[in-house]
């Protein structure tokens, strides 16, 4: 299982994502450019003591994305995974998708989601039930929601307890 943002705007929600992936035992891959400068540094300090509990993955721009996913999928269909969209602009609700270990949940960016073009290589496209009236939730929310429940059906929680 894999978490993907694609160009994120917001440096906190990056640090967020680091974190929550670090706990989840999955990767992170940040599809650039970002709405911020983002150096190795950058990345280090959003992580914050997380960093080295992280697996984090940075791609120049989403054509290098779906190449270094079509090079990891070379003799593994298993290997590559689906790209799994959460977008407002879906009829499908994540909690009846039936999610497999190798997927990529991919989040659009904060301030604009994801242009057609993404839209168009994404194997399924669901979203966030939410309440009448309500825009969206916070992207890290809900990654943090989509990766439950995608762990949740494939099995890959860690079956330790949390350190007290």
């Amino acid at each position: 299982m894999r978490l993907a943002l694609f160009q994120p705007d917001i440096p906190q929600n990056l640090g967020s994502a680091i974190r929550l992936s670090a706990c989840l035992g999955v990767t992170l891959d940040i599809i650039e450019p970002c709405g911020f400068p983002l150096s190795d540094k950058a990345v280090k300090r959003a992580a914050m003591d997380y960093g080295d509990h992280a697996r984090v993955l940075r791609h120049d721009s989403w054509q290098k994305f779906l190449a270094w996913r079509d090079e990891t999928s070379q003799g593994s269909v298993a290997s590559g995974g689906r790209i799994i969209l959460f977008t407002t602009k879906s009829a499908q609700p994540y909690c009846d998708f039936a999610f497999a270990p190798d997927d990529i949940l991919l989040m659009g960016r904060e301030s604009a989601g994801v242009p057609d073009e993404v839209h168009a290589c994404a194997d399924a496209r669901l979203f966030i039930p939410m309440q009448p009236g309500m825009r969206s939730i916070n992207v890290i929310n809900s990654a943090a929601m989509a990766l439950g429940e995608a762990l949740r059906q494939t099995g890959g929680f860690a079956v330790t307890a949390p350190v007290a």
